[in-house]
């Protein structure tokens, strides 16, 4: 946001400018031609003054001017065009020079010799000897030709009167069109689109801030209530409506959740009492059959009933999330864990490496259930069991290997199923990974599976730190 904000800001002061600055090279465009225009009527007048004077007067009244100063041109009457390096051209340049020979030919005739163009001040020759300009006496040209210390381009013009005689007319533009180069954006321009975006960009960056901390603060709430705390509940201060509301709809989904999982325990605790009775009476009914045969066929579909009933008592006892949130020593739970395996007979089939750095804030029984169920899982079809603690300040990690023959890639995620079993003739109800994951997901965390290259399967347990270092 504070990036599209910028390039916004950015974007719209751009195109302000350059509409700005389009308009203001109109605007000094149009002044500069209007100037030209003003300095080739005063040259117009020069010129037919110089013309209305007889030839003999013409050089004395010229010596009379550039000793008096003052005069807004430097002339001077020549036998030829004086020869000198003139600028490159440019739009401004061009625009004075065709406004300056537009006027002359319109007021002095349009068959009239003339020659229009901008030099260097350092390449300026005056007379016909070719001087520079700072050969001459500073007062003969200090009014027309200086204006120190820009040293713009000089205008000059030569027009011919006569045969053998052509009038040279040297001439600065007035402020503040001195300049033939195109303005770029000015300096206090630049630092105004600066301050501009600088300004909105930590004005829009504490918004964000403001707007996104209740955010951080309800999305922590929604971590730890999917953990199970009944008694919590989102509190949600400053920031939008929509994100109170938001606060409002998780608080009703978190009632909503928990009674659905009151509801979901007393069903199963109903249906195991009501399943037990008429199991139980079957039984003693099949003990007064006659026929071993049928009777034996019934015995083993009750026992199957029965384990199935009990199979599903146990899913829902241990993946039960009512249980109070409070610091949890991972470590002494993994050390009683693994203890009985670390002497005796059981020497060497557990190993642990690493330790947890701090607490973790969870359900203490349901994940001592969950480390449990990947450790016996281990031990039984793996034989050995090697945990392996990385423990970050976002995140838990456990890591369990066994030396078994691993699990086929298509069942990985079959596993996790309830009453799933690889083999048939495998011991247990099948549900010792799915309890696992189950307590996992109640903790925001996940239960993963990969087989090693060398052999065995690698279970991994993340549990996501939601509290503070």
């Amino acid at each position: 946001m504070l990036l599209l904000t910028l390039l916004a800001v950015l974007l719209a002061q751009g195109l302000s400018s350059a509409v700005w600055l389009a308009q203001l090279r109109a605007s000094e465009r149009e002044g500069l031609v209007n100037s030209a225009r003003s300095l080739a009527h005063s040259m117009a007048a020069s010129v037919s003054y110089f013309r209305s004077l007889p030839v003999g007067y013409r050089p004395l009244v010229l010596d009379q001017l550039r000793n008096m100063g003052g005069t807004r041109f430097f002339t001077s009457l020549n036998d030829r065009p004086l020869s000198m390096q003139t600028l490159q051209p440019t739009t401004r340049s061009r625009a004075v020079i065709d406004a300056v020979s537009q006027v002359l030919r319109r007021q002095l005739g349009e068959g009239l010799e003339i020659s229009v163009a901008f030099v260097s001040p350092d390449d300026l020759r005056l007379f016909n000897g070719g001087l520079k300009l700072d050969e001459l006496p500073r007062s003969w040209t200090y009014y027309a030709l200086a204006l120190e210390p820009l040293n713009p381009p000089v205008l000059v013009t030569q027009i011919r009167l006569n045969e053998g005689e052509w009038l040279f007319i040297a001439s600065m533009l007035p402020e503040p069109y001195t300049s033939l180069e195109e303005e770029h954006l000015p300096t206090p321009q630049l630092w105004f689109i600066m301050l501009t975006g600088a300004f909105l960009l930590v004005f829009t960056g504490l918004l964000v801030h403001w707007q996104s901390r209740p955010l951080k603060r309800l999305a922590r709430a929604a971590r730890e209530l999917s953990l199970g705390d009944e008694a919590a509940t989102v509190q949600v201060q400053g920031g939008g409506s929509e994100v109170v509301e938001v606060g409002r709809a998780l608080n009703t989904l978190h009632q909503r959740i928990g009674r659905y999982l009151t509801e979901r325990s007393q069903l199963f605790s109903a249906i195991s009492h009501d399943l037990r009775t008429p199991i139980t009476r079957l039984r003693l009914r099949v003990e007064l059959l006659d026929d071993e045969a049928l009777q034996a066929k019934f015995t083993r579909d009750l026992d199957e009933l029965d384990l199935l009933v009990k199979g599903a008592l146990q899913c829902v006892k241990d993946t039960d999330i009512h249980e109070n949130i409070e610091p949890v020593d991972l470590n002494h739970t993994l050390m009683c864990l693994v203890e009985p395996y670390l002497a005796g007979e059981g020497d060497g089939r557990v190993t642990l490496k690493g330790h947890a750095r701090r607490a973790y804030s969870g359900k203490p029984l349901a994940l001592k259930r969950c480390i449990g169920n990947l450790i016996d899982n281990a031990l039984k079809y793996g034989h050995r069991a090697h945990l392996t603690v990385q423990d970050a300040a976002g995140q838990f990690v456990l890591h369990v290997e066994d030396e078994g023959p691993g699990v086929p890639e298509q069942r990985l995620e079959k596993v996790f199923e309830p009453h799933f079993r690889l083999a048939g003739q495998q011991q247990g109800y099948g549900l010792g990974l799915g309890i696992a994951r189950n307590i996992a997901h109640s903790h925001g965390g996940e239960v993963t599976l990969q087989n090693l290259p060398v052999g065995g399967l690698r279970v991994t347990l993340t549990l996501p730190r939601v509290d503070k270092a």
